[in-house]
């Protein structure tokens, strides 16, 4: 689903979370969703660093010391059938384009239209970009501090969104570390499903 508000994903989140007899992980102020902290163990969208992690260290298949630069390894052009990025399909739609790449779509592919990364997770950069749990932030280095598994910070008024998507073309847009924000819902941002994995009653 692509052109839905960070709202309604969450709205979304807290539905199947409900569906699912799980505790919600947002809760609507002043006609807003906002995260419930702790984060629950209910469907939310990812935070920041998980994405990180599933994306840049293929959910742990990457040393630390390594990892991607971009969705299919690290030199630019994209190898042919390795995502769905502004290419030739789109020449004439699109200001800039990949010359010399097609991926046969002008817009968004279908979800799982090309291979997964390492992790088995699809489409982490091309097809469209995704609405992250976190609000957006400018971080600085903070010297030898680790934070670990971070959830961004608790108020904000724009929203991360992380990857690349059919529109985008750019060294800086399809590079794995490409942070961007927005209020509004674009036709290139969708959204992943995530939570917190729980133990099994034995």
């Amino acid at each position: 689903a692509v052109s839905v508000t960070w709202d309604d994903a969450a709205r979304y989140m807290n539905w199947l979370s409900k569906k699912d007899g799980l505790p919600p992980a947002y809760r609507e102020k002043d006609g807003k969703m906002v995260a419930v902290h702790p984060i629950m163990t209910g469907y939310r969208l990812p935070t920041e660093a998980e994405w990180v992690f599933a994306a840049r260290y293929e959910g742990g298949h990457r040393p630390t010391d390594k990892p991607l630069k971009y969705p299919w390894g690290g030199k630019m052009p994209p190898p042919i059938n390795s995502g769905n990025y502004a290419d030739d399909t789109a020449s004439g739609q699109l200001p800039v384009i990949i010359r010399g790449y097609s991926d046969g779509y002008l817009f968004a592919a279908p979800v799982g239209k090309y291979p997964p990364n390492k992790a088995g997770l699809f489409d982490l950069g091309g097809n469209v970009a995704e609405w992250i749990h976190d609000y957006y932030d400018v971080y600085t280095s903070s010297g030898n501090e680790v934070h670990r598994d971070p959830t961004g910070p608790e108020t904000g008024n724009l929203h991360v969104v992380r990857g690349a998507s059919w529109h985008h073309w750019s060294i800086t847009q399809l590079r794995l570390s490409y942070r961007d924000y927005t209020l509004k819902p674009r036709n290139d941002i969708g959204f992943r499903i995530g939570r917190y994995a729980t133990e099994t009653p034995k």
